[in-house]
This record gives C-alpha cells, sequence and structure tokens, in this order.
C-alpha cells in the first residue's frame, strides 16, 4: 500500500523522499511524515507493506532511499546484498503485539489461549514467510500451546495491516496484529505478552542510491530515531531500541 504522507512541497523543496516502510508503521509515520515534512520543507512518500516484500523490491533495485523495517534481520539482508549502507543502520524501535476482536465481538476473549474457543472460527495473522508480525504470532500461538488448535482456523494476510482490515470487516473473529495499530481504539484490544515471542526489533538503513539522496535520507532516519521521533513512536505503542545496539548484527 503506498501513501504520501502529504499532498505538496514546501517552496524550493527538492525531490520527494521514497521511504519502503513496514505495514505496522503505516498510523505512526504519517504523522511523522508530515512533521519532517514540516521541519524540512520535503515531501515524503511511503510505500507500506510486508517488511519480506519490501527488502527484495529493494534487492531487486526499487528505487527507495530508505528502508524502514519491522524486523532488523531484512536489514541485515539487504545489506549483505549491497543494497542498503551497513554504516547507517539503526534499531529504533521494539515491536509489540496485540489481539483486535471483531466489531460486535460478544465471544468473551480475554487472552491468546481463548482463541480455542468454538466461537471462533477464522482468526487472521500476517503471512510468516514474509512478515515480521505474522512470525511473531507464530510464535505467540506456539508458546501459548494453542497453535495446533488455532492453525485450521488461520486466514493470512499480505502483510500486518491486511491482517487487522479482515477483523474490521468481520472476515475474521480476531487478528494478531501490531498493538502500534491498535492504538487509540476504546475495546476489542488484547495485549500478548512479550515473553509469548521473539523481541520483534526493528530497524532502518539508508538505500545506496547516490550521495544526494543518501543525505537526504540521512536526515530522515535522524528524524525518526531523535527524542521527539522516539516519543512518537512509544505514543503508538513501541518500546525504544537499544542504542548502543544500533550498529549489530545478528
Amino acid at each position: 500500500m503506498a501513501a504520501a504522507c502529504s499532498r505538496h512541497s514546501a517552496p524550493g523543496s527538492s525531490e520527494p523522499l521514497h521511504v519502503a516502510a513496514a505495514s505496522d508503521l503505516s498510523a505512526a509515520f504519517e504523522e511523522l511524515g508530515a512533521s519532517y515534512e514540516k521541519a524540512t520543507g520535503r515531501r515524503v512518500v511511503f510505500s507500506f507493506g510486508a517488511t519480506g516484500l519490501l527488502e527484495r523490491q529493494i534487492v531487486e533495485g526499487a528505487p527507495f532511499d530508505v528502508f524502514v523495517a519491522a524486523d532488523v534481520s531484512f536489514v541485515d539482508d539487504a545489506i549483505k546484498a549491497g543494497a542498503c549502507l551497513a554504516s547507517s543502520k539503526q534499531l529504533y524501535a521494539v515491536g509489540k503485539l496485540a489481539i483486535v476482536t471483531a466489531p460486535g465481538d460478544r465471544s468473551g476473549l480475554r487472552t491468546i489461549a481463548d482463541l480455542v474457543a468454538p466461537t471462533i472460527t477464522r482468526v487472521a495473522i500476517a503471512n510468516p514467510e514474509h512478515a515480521p508480525y505474522g512470525r511473531a504470532a507464530r510464535e505467540a500461538l506456539q508458546r501459548a500451546g494453542v497453535w495446533g488448535a488455532v492453525r485450521p482456523k488461520l486466514v493470512f494476510g499480505e502483510n500486518v495491516h491486511q491482517a487487522l482490515e479482515f477483523a474490521d470487516s468481520g472476515n475474521a473473529d480476531a487478528a494478531i496484529v501490531a498493538l502500534s495499530l491498535a492504538t487509540g481504539r476504546l475495546q476489542g484490544v488484547i495485549p500478548v505478552p512479550d515473553e509469548l515471542h521473539d523481541p520483534i526489533e526493528q530497524a532502518l538503513v539508508v538505500c545506496a542510491r547516490g550521495a544526494a539522496a543518501q543525505r537526504a535520507a540521512e536526515t530522515f532516519c535522524a528524524h525518526v530515531t531523535s527524542p521527539a521521533g522516539r516519543a512518537l513512536l512509544r505514543r503508538y505503542g513501541f518500546s525504544s531500541a537499544d542504542a548502543s545496539r544500533s550498529t549489530s548484527t545478528r
């Protein structure tokens, strides 16, 4: 899904900055992109999608300036392929999972274990083959001891945002998604304990697109990791990343 964070450029601004960003960031980054444009006069065009699919596009030459992933491993892969700059890699947040129920849900769902109930017939998650939040959802179901019972109920979204849409539209009774996409909802949100899945360490990196583009990309990365950027991400349900690990690989 692609979206521009604003409709116009400030006077004298350069070409738009093209940012490939994980779907769990869609709500937070629309706000963050607007503040970046206000501060710099440069428009940002976001392409939101599953992290693994975005990484593949970047490696194949898609013209993105910044890659903002939902899992650091995909940033590492893009660096190894020579598509992104290792020196620019930073952890910017740690994601969290939540269960979101369909509108009007009366199942009494309270924990992830309750997804085995016969009243819950369809559960949406992002495809774990290329979506970090889908992988984390699968881990959470396995560690909760309900994977075998819930697996036949699963429907897969291309990314975590589409998984949420399945629940919102009533095409699934519940969805296990990024807490960041559920922030602000007054009901129907059940946080998933962090210990049920590996940490969702989210990283960003500048793409190898030439010196001028790279300088502009660096300003956006600095905006995301600034105190104001981190505060905004916390407001959307992310935990702060440990800055001391920003140049690590795994």
